[in-house]
């Protein structure tokens, strides 16, 4: 049984991964609004805001890494939407596969695509100054991070995408988690900001996401943040993930 699956999601996997190298405008889209955003803000607002870092891009990367991987999996909301309306889950459903191997490929393709748009972003941010001297194990530790938190939000954009009424209400659910970093650490610290504002960024999810990363970079000491962050990720996941698979099975009863 576990054989079939694997066999079945790869297969699957391939055929979404197919459609998104014929339409890369896909990856460039998502890839545009957080490479503006981060030129905007270092170099039209850092001048004026202070982050204490001798850098401001080094400060703001993470954000802007949370901001592309939440442009990146509105995408999943609308390609899960368009093979609801197009009856290819009726189609999958006549023949002899998986059925979670479905949610599956789309799952695992839009982590490929937000992958692929973080090492863009990543690599205008060194284009625009940013450096690291961390080692081979922190940035495993990001990759690490940035992947558990890309399968929570796809898992989110799963529901998203089966529960959609109309093709704009599949990618509209994105906005909230994209704007979601400006209220937290990415573009200012925390200790900076009125009361309420203060206590909802402390307690958000993106701020210790946020911290942790930026620690591991820079090689400070990583704080109880992290264990916070998977906490947060892992919770969100697994939340996401049974909320999906009982929507599906919904859908195809």
């Amino acid at each position: 049984m576990t054989k079939r699956f694997l066999g079945d999601t790869a297969l699957l996997t391939g055929r979404s991964l197919r459609h998104i190298m014929r339409s890369p405008d896909t990856i460039i889209t998502t890839t545009i609004m957080p490479i503006a955003f981060m030129l905007l803000f270092v170099y039209v607002f850092g001048g004026a805001i202070s982050s204490g870092s001798d850098s401001y891009v080094d400060y703001l990367l993470p954000g802007i890494l949370l901001i592309t991987i939440a442009s990146s999996i509105s995408y999943t909301a609308f390609r899960l939407f368009m093979d609801m309306k197009s009856g290819i889950f009726e189609r999958f459903q006549s023949m002899p596969i998986a059925r979670s191997s479905v949610l599956w490929a789309h799952v695992l393709t839009s982590l490929v695509a937000s992958l692929i748009s973080v090492v863009v972003v990543v690599g205008v941010a060194l284009l625009m100054g940013f450096r690291s001297g961390a080692g081979v194990l922190a940035w495993l530790a990001v990759a690490g991070i940035l992947i558990l938190f890309t399968l929570a939000l796809t898992w989110l954009a799963v529901i998203a995408g089966l529960s959609a009424k109309t093709v704009d209400g599949a990618s509209a659910f994105s906005y909230p988690l994209i704007f979601l970093p400006f209220i937290s650490s990415a573009f200012v610290a925390t200790a900076t900001m009125p009361g309420p504002v203060r206590a909802f960024a402390e307690h958000q999810p993106v701020t210790p996401i946020v911290n942790t990363i930026r620690d591991l970079y820079t090689q400070q000491p990583v704080s109880t943040a992290i264990w916070i962050a998977l906490a947060w990720c892992v919770g969100i996941l697994i939340v996401a993930y049974a909320l999906a698979m009982a929507t599906y099975h919904r859908k195809i009863a």
